[in-house]
């Protein structure tokens, strides 16, 4: 593979990633919230969680291409300049939970698990499982209450300015 060519797959891969992501947490999981609750929207957007990321592992294993460069993700072991990037090689470096933990609450059990498994395209084993539903919980639970607490913080702004707000 050409160069191009590897950098226009990390481009796709990534962007499509990026995008799905972002709908997924800015748009969709702050709509659920709203809608159900924290307690029945996070318990339907952990299952739609579940869901997605399960069918993204279906997606790169069938692939055997690593359209998201998670050998550029695993870098970050190595550090750098920044505060960030010193923190999180600490943090990867120092154990596969303290890992996990970091990873989880970062990206999705998706890419948490891709960076923690030990084989490639292969499916997922038993500590893959174990990883990714701690992770599934962890950074679900996570976003539950950051979306709740940030549609409480607009809906207290909302009703400050005398708008109305949410609830």
């Amino acid at each position: 593979m050409t160069v191009g060519s590897r950098a226009m797959e990390l481009s796709v891969g990534l962007s499509a990633n990026a995008a799905v992501t972002w709908g997924f947490d800015y748009l969709l999981y702050p709509l659920v919230i709203y809608q159900y609750g924290a307690l029945t929207g996070g318990l339907v957007m952990t299952l739609a969680s579940f869901l997605v990321c399960l069918g993204s592992f279906k997606f790169y294993d069938w692939s055997k291409r690593d359209w998201l460069g998670i050998e550029a993700v695993k870098s970050l072991k190595a550090g750098g300049e920044s505060r960030w990037a010193r923190l999180a090689a600490w943090m990867l470096n120092k154990s596969e939970p303290v890992a996990a933990v970091f990873l989880s609450i970062k990206f999705d059990p998706f890419i948490t698990t891709l960076y923690l498994r030990k084989g490639s395209y292969d499916g997922l084993s038993a500590r893959d499982w174990r990883i990714f539903l701690f992770s599934l919980v962890l950074g679900n639970a996570y976003w539950i209450a950051a979306t709740f607490m940030g549609l409480t913080l607009v809906d207290w702004v909302l009703k400050q300015l005398g708008w109305g707000g949410l609830y």
